[in-house]
């Protein structure tokens, strides 16, 4: 008996396009209120949307996520989250821009031995450019400073209820103004500061 259709998105930070993931679920007819979507960094997950998700998965329900990186890019949690998937909660899971991983397929001691195979190398590719990021944006700032670009005054330093302000913004839970209100900031400060921290989260 085949269970419900589930989407999900991730797009790394607020100002980026989810079109492109949002175009493919759609074309799979996937409903609407069954497509759920982080703007949130893919280092770990904890991200609200994605647990939601999760807990209305049911066993035979189905997963369609567009690539490996939008699950996640840390190689030990996407391994995680891939078992809890298919074997805690039996669901199908697949990975449009992977044909290979798709679940409903090879269900046997071969299929599944390929496909945890492709997994593995996927979730190290996906870790290993996240790190590379890392290190070109680290050479950057060590080149920009070597050349004697200054990086300008320190800013002052977040409000306590920074974090969750931008946590429930990011979430959709409030507007930018009403975060930048909380955070005692204008609107145009607060998306700056936005900005600056999800780098700083991403490394």
């Amino acid at each position: 008996m085949q269970g419900t259709i589930y989407g999900y998105i991730r797009v790394s930070s607020a100002d980026q396009n989810e079109d492109r993931q949002l175009i493919a679920m759609r074309e799979l007819s996937i409903p609407k209120q069954n497509i759920f979507l982080d703007k949130q960094s893919g280092k770990d997950f904890e991200r609200p949307q994605y647990k939601r998700l999760v807990k209305k998965l049911k066993p035979d329900d189905l997963l369609y996520i567009k690539s490996i990186d939008r699950l996640g890019r840390n190689y030990e949690e996407i391994q995680n989250q891939w078992r809890i998937l298919t074997k805690d909660k039996k669901i199908d899971v697949i990975v449009l821009d992977m044909p290979l991983l798709d679940t409903r397929r090879g269900k046997d001691l071969m299929g599944t031995f390929l496909s945890d195979i492709v997994l593995q190398v996927l979730s190290f590719v996906a870790e290993n450019e996240r790190t590379n990021i890392r290190q070109r944006q680290a050479e950057g700032i060590a080149a920009a400073k070597a050349r004697g670009v200054r990086f300008g005054r320190p800013p002052r330093p977040l409000p306590e209820n920074y974090h969750s302000a931008y946590q429930r913004w990011r979430a959709g839970a409030i507007t930018g103004t009403q975060a930048a209100k909380e955070c005692g900031m204008p609107l145009s400060t607060f998306r700056y500061r936005a900005e600056i921290y999800e780098k700083a989260r991403l490394l």
